[in-house]
């Protein structure tokens, strides 16, 4: 099981960085619950595979189309669920950056992520970046 689970994850974290939208839409269950830290315009419960589009449609809008996920540092497993350590690069168009390094905890149900708890290891910065509430 916990093979299947790393693997649907491994999916997941491909189809992102080569921007797979029909493989994330297969991937994500439609009644995701996304927890996105901080206090910003993308913080907070998405209870939808709808919601969670939207948000990474708005941090693309924010970036300017620079997001990426730049590594997979680390994969872990236990049970139904996968933590994985992840580098993200962003640039705005007024030249702010951003570098950031994320603990994402995901929850995987019959080959379909069902949840999903970012850590953030530098809210502020992500918080700066993403526009503070």
């Amino acid at each position: 099981m916990e093979q299947q689970v790393k693997e649907t994850v491994n999916k997941f974290l491909t189809a992102v960085k080569e921007t797979d939208l029909q493989s994330l839409n297969l991937l994500v269950h439609p009644e995701v619950e996304w927890s996105q830290p901080g206090n910003n315009v993308l913080s907070g419960i998405k209870n939808t595979r709808e919601e969670v589009f939207g948000m990474v449609g708005k941090m693309l809008e924010i970036s300017a189309n620079t997001l990426q996920l730049t590594a997979v540092k680390s994969i872990a497993s236990h049970g139904d669920q996968v933590a994985c350590l992840l580098s993200w690069q962003a640039v705005r168009p007024d030249g702010a950056s951003l570098a950031v390094d994320n603990i994402d905890v995901y929850t995987v149900k019959d080959g379909q992520i069902v949840g999903v708890t970012v850590y953030s290891t530098d809210v502020n910065a992500e918080n700066l970046f993403w526009v503070s509430n």
